[in-house]
């Protein structure tokens, strides 16, 4: 990048573990690529149909992002993935935004709510999404990326920390039809008042951002949230491993460890702890993926859905 303030010491929030990075490396635009599906998706929702005047355009929603938060996601333009299509339950979960009443979608830790926008582009209510980031400056460079505005993008923002009870507290998941009205979606503060009502749960790369104990209470707060109607879905992929455990690898060249579960674990966790046993039905599956900037990773591609 031309300006020198990209290049500063800034603090990445990571679990309870903040990595300070040293000297923030310049973007590096050789690593953007767009998949044949991804194109189509940003040509049809930003309405650019040029390839590269798309490239200058997400380069720049990209640049806007890298200064509010240098993340990994933003530096390798993971967030252009639409990673949520992988998910082998996707036709079902578009399939409930269509066909159940009230069908909740929350994005949690959404960063620029691709995930959201492309479920809404192939048929969930826009203003039945919910999406919740740390950076609420996020949802406004979402808002540049696609070109829209609040009047064209009626989905909903909640900012907030997800680990503050405020915005997401621990409650037993619900095991009958909730009695709790349904919340105003456009005057929600807090995920709270959800509780009980969300159809799909969408958390990509987010869990591995928190700690063992941190990541047991925020699975028991989403649970908290999730409809009691069989299909209903909490899914996502994060960073995993072989057997669970610490992992050690480099954010933009500054090591940093962070702490990974297994299929067995994952499994166990949410089958029997944060549910009872045969509540739900869980897939966890692990990958190996090559990273743009050519590092391998394990990557734990899960989901839970109510029985």
């Amino acid at each position: 990048m031309a300006s020198d303030d990209l290049l500063q010491a800034h603090v990445v929030p990571f679990g309870d573990n903040s990595v300070l990075l040293d000297n923030v490396p310049p973007l590096d635009p050789t690593l953007y690529s767009l998949s044949p599906e991804e194109a189509a998706f940003f040509k049809a929702t930003t309405a650019i149909d040029d390839d590269e005047a798309l490239k200058a355009h997400i380069l720049l929603a990209q640049e806007k992002a890298y200064r509010v938060a240098p993340y990994p996601c933003i530096y390798g333009f993971t967030f252009l993935r639409m990673a949520i299509t992988r998910q082998p339950k996707y036709d079902d979960i578009v399939r409930m935004g269509r066909e159940r009443e009230n069908a909740i979608f929350l994005d949690i830790g959404c960063c620029f709510a691709v995930d959201a926008r492309k479920a809404a582009s192939d048929g969930f209510p826009a203003h039945r999404i919910i999406t919740s980031d740390l950076k609420k400056e996020f949802f406004e460079i979402g808002h540049i990326l696609f070109r829209t505005t609040k009047d064209t993008w009626p989905a909903h923002f909640v900012p907030g920390d997800a680990l503050d009870p405020q915005i997401l507290s621990v409650v037993p998941p619900t095991r009958a039809v909730t009695q709790k009205p349904m919340p105003d979606l456009s005057t929600l503060t807090s995920l709270n008042p959800l509780q009980g009502h969300c159809a799909v749960i969408n958390a990509a790369a987010f869990f591995h951002l928190f700690n063992e104990e941190q990541q047991l209470h925020l699975a028991r707060a989403l649970a908290g949230l999730l409809s009691p109607e069989p299909g209903s879905i909490i899914c996502g992929a994060h960073a995993g491993k072989e057997e669970k455990g610490i992992c050690t690898s480099q954010i933009l060249g500054s090591q940093y460890e962070f702490f990974c579960h297994s299929p067995q674990s994952w499994r166990e966790m949410w089958d029997g702890i944060v549910f009872e046993k045969g509540e739900v039905e869980v897939r966890a599956i692990l990958k190996e993926i090559v990273l743009p900037m050519g590092r391998n990773m394990k990557s734990l591609s899960w989901s839970i859905t109510r029985l």
